[in-house]
């Protein structure tokens, strides 16, 4: 088992930015990444996804133009910045890896989890 270890999660006013990362024992150009997030009572939802050479990303539109996903250089760490932060953001974030080549937001598709990181946005 790839233990997934994710950071960054805080509380935070709305209107404000907080950036989450993600490390693993394993190589994040050889995955398909992404991020969740599980509010209480609601279903996980995805959030941002990246392929494994970082060509393609995508975000749900709940967070497009808000959020964004990327990789560093190295490819060993994973971001989500969040922007504009809004009170219904607030969730336990979960990083994922996924063999898959293409983008997915589908939480099948993903074999590693991390244990999350709580975001709380206050109004």
């Amino acid at each position: 088992q790839v233990q997934v270890v994710e950071s960054g999660g805080r509380s935070v006013q709305a209107g404000g930015s907080l950036r989450l990362s993600c490390t693993a024992a394993l190589s994040f150009d050889d995955y398909t990444m992404a991020w969740f997030r599980q509010a209480p009572g609601m279903r996980r939802e995805g959030v941002a996804c990246i392929s494994k050479q970082s060509n393609y990303a995508r975000t749900s539109g709940s967070v497009k133009g808000r959020f964004t996903i990327s990789k560093n250089n190295d490819g060993n760490t994973l971001y989500l910045q969040m922007n504009n932060l809004r009170p219904s953001d607030t969730a336990m974030y979960y990083c994922a890896a996924s063999r898959y080549q293409f983008c997915s937001l589908d939480e099948p598709d993903f074999v590693y989890w991390g244990q999350g990181t709580q975001v709380t946005v206050s109004s």
